[in-house]
């Protein structure tokens, strides 16, 4: 009897289960169709504007004979496609992709799911392979709004995206006696006023360069002329 009783449960919470499965994959379905528009969006603004993006969508069917097989996410394998070149086939975004890539898309993935989501600390590295000018800046304003909503982390090599960030710290490495030491230090208005210059022009830094840089970072801080920090 008690055999029989938990057949019958199985067999209940088994039609339920499919029944909300395919309910959570009509819903994926149709939001995969919808994401995959946004993010080719959004990382055409990041400088890869031929890229494509698709959400694969694959459904396995419930086996009433194996109920163990139920998983918490349904009946779904969701993976991520991407094709960055023309004449590309999408192929799996986790195999494919550069750092670079990896980064930008992320920022899209992140920009456009905007409030749905908890704070969070996110790093992003390589960002800035590949990029410069207004994609860098495009990049640079992506990342400043998304602050609002996370702590974020960027390691960036580029003046147009340094200079957005609320905290500017510089990471030197030096060798003593056979050994590494890392040091990051941060830096004042000032300090990254000479930091963004050397990130503009090199080893050469001069007059021009260091207006240059404080303009830069006055106007991508909303600082007014007569105030530094």
């Amino acid at each position: 009897d008690r055999l029989r009783r938990a057949d019958e449960d199985i067999a209940q919470a088994s039609a339920a289960y499919v029944e909300a499965a395919r309910k959570l994959s009509k819903i994926r379905r149709d939001a995969g169709q919808k994401l995959g528009a946004q993010i080719e969006k959004e990382i055409a603004l990041l400088g890869m504007k031929k890229a494509r993006f698709e959400v694969q969508i694959e459904t396995e069917p419930f086996r009433s004979d194996r109920p163990e097989g139920a998983k918490d996410a349904g009946l779904d394998a969701v993976e991520f496609l991407i094709s960055p070149n023309p004449g590309e086939p999408p192929k799996p975004l986790r195999k494919i992709a550069s750092g670079g890539e990896l980064s930008r898309i992320m920022l899209a993935l992140k920009s456009v799911a905007q409030d749905r989501e908890e704070a969070s600390t996110l790093i992003f590295d390589e960002i800035d392979a590949g990029i410069g000018g207004k994609t860098a800046e495009c990049v640079a304003q992506k990342l400043k709004a998304l602050s609002a909503r996370h702590q974020v982390l960027c390691i960036t090599h580029l003046p147009q995206i340094a200079s957005f960030a609320a905290h500017h710290y510089t990471i030197t490495k030096r060798t003593e006696k056979d050994r590494t030491f890392t040091t990051v230090r941060k830096l004042g208005f000032d300090q990254r006023v000479e930091e963004l210059a050397r990130l503009m022009s090199g080893s050469l830094v001069n007059e021009t360069s260091l207006a240059s840089a404080r303009d830069m970072l006055r106007h991508n801080l909303n600082l007014p002329e007569d105030r530094d920090r």
